[in-house]
């Protein structure tokens, strides 16, 4: 498994911005589909956007469409996600997810693809 650390949230205003940060170690980072879920209480876990190994393909949920952009930087081991616009309804808890993929073009939507989580950075959005 790859070891992922999350880091970036914090509280900010509606319409503000973040950037959360994922930092891979223990694999070769170039063999992993990289995604972003969020938790919010008492909700289940969700999708909110994943990327390619290369990093030329990316999805996203319908809900983040337009506000955030997921990215990467194999040399550096890390996985971005840039949220703009954020709304009291993106307030969650935000964990990054590594899924062992076999080609570079390869991305993965679904949870129980991912076989290593970090630990999770909270994203409060106050009105």
């Amino acid at each position: 498994q790859v070891q992922l650390v999350e880091s970036g949230g914090g509280l900010v205003q509606a319409g503000g911005s973040l950037r959360l940060s994922c930092a891979a170690s223990g694999r070769t980072f170039t063999n992993y589909a990289m995604g972003w879920f969020r938790q919010a209480p008492e909700k289940e876990r969700e999708f909110v956007a994943t990327i390619s190994p290369s990093g030329g393909r990316t999805f996203y949920a319908d809900s983040v469409k337009g506000r955030i952009t997921i990215s990467r930087d194999n040399a550096k081991n890390t996985v971005y996600l840039q949220m703009n616009s954020l709304r009291p309804e993106d307030t969650a808890v935000y964990y990054c997810a590594a899924d062992r993929v076999y080609s570079h073009s390869d991305i993965a939507i679904r949870g129980v693809q991912y076989d290593s989580w970090g630990q999770g950075t909270q994203v409060t959005v106050s009105s």
